[in-house]
């Protein structure tokens, strides 16, 4: 066992594909860290990207960027795994279970035997069944494991709404809630542009056929990843952003409120899952979850999402 003084300017990635690469790269232009070290099966992969990315050192900040091993996390503020198989074109991330599970009983032993005592950032799909795996596996507290969850497809929410509305996407303020996936659910009622209800707002800039509009977003929302799947073959700049943007709220202790994946221990009658919900981040981890708002449809959606999150885990041997 080790025990080791962590380093709050060290960030580990375990995973150097291409989500592991475009976060290490976002993460080296942050300015958040003064250390990264890089962790693949494949030690050449990550010596390439660390080398790579290292080249772009001089026109930011200084940054120790290299390859290493399990022995290199020990005292990282941050261990981000994105390890995994990608998703293909017409597979669900659910599809990906049971090779990703696979692959998480080989990495979860190493963290836990090396005594770690950081956050745990869980990236890889699907996530919210993956943290699950992470949290069962690693043994480390729930408040230190956190899933990235539905901050991306929350952005890619905020990004549609600021342009059907023709307004800042940064002033919209929503939240895609439960799965990462197929299952989630835009919490409408909730919605509000710099406070003003979502309704109020779309009929100040001339749209009035609410429900026809939500739906479409909704839909556009959830099929993101899909489309852009089908196009280029994987999806990686958005959820860099959204890793960093994780990574900040810790190494800040900025108290945000971010909608990542954690257990779920009786709110909204959901217990003993991974959800994506609201929770306050900082540099504990995950400190609280947000009751956000929820009328009695959406609390219903969320309740069938955790079933369907349920069902899968179910099917999975986590010995």
């Amino acid at each position: 066992m080790i025990n080791k003084e962590l380093n709050h300017r060290k960030v580990a990635m375990i995973g150097c594909g291409f989500v592991g690469s475009a976060s290490a790269f976002s993460l080296m232009q942050s300015g958040l860290f003064s250390e990264m070290v890089l962790i693949d099966a494949d030690r050449d992969k990550a010596e390439g990207e660390a080398m790579d990315i290292s080249h772009g050192v001089p026109f930011g900040e200084p940054m120790k960027i290299y390859a290493g091993d399990y022995d290199d996390i020990v005292d990282a503020a941050v261990v981000i795994v994105t390890a995994g198989a990608n998703q293909k074109p017409d597979e669900t991330r659910l599809d990906l279970v049971h090779k990703n599970v696979g692959i998480f009983k080989s990495i979860m032993p190493e963290i836990a035997k090396r005594n770690y005592q950081g956050i745990l950032l869980i990236v890889s799909n699907p996530v919210d069944i993956l943290t699950y795996t992470a949290l069962k596996l690693s043994g480390l507290p729930e408040q230190r494991v956190i899933g990235s969850g539905t901050v991306l497809d929350t952005a890619r929410l905020k990004s549609k709404l600021g342009e059907h509305l023709g307004v800042d996407s940064r002033s919209v303020h929503a939240f895609i809630l439960g799965e990462h996936g197929d299952s989630e659910i835009a919490a409408w009622s909730s919605a509000n542009v710099s406070g003003i209800p979502l309704d109020t707002f779309c009929e100040m800039r001339g749209h009035f056929n609410h429900d026809e509009a939500t739906e479409k977003i909704a839909e556009t929302v959830k099929n993101s990843a899909y489309e852009i799947i089908a196009k280029k073959r994987a999806t990686y700049y958005g959820i860099a952003m959204s890793v960093k943007r994780i990574c900040e709220a810790i190494t800040r202790n900025e108290k945000s409120i971010l909608p990542v994946s954690g257990m779920m221990h009786g709110e909204y009658g959901i217990t003993d899952v991974v959800l994506s919900m609201p929770a306050i981040i900082g540099a504990n981890g995950l400190e609280d979850q947000v009751p956000v708002s929820l009328d009695e449809v959406e609390q219903e959606k969320l309740r069938a999402s955790a079933n369907a999150l349920k069902t899968v885990l179910a099917d999975i041997d986590l010995m």
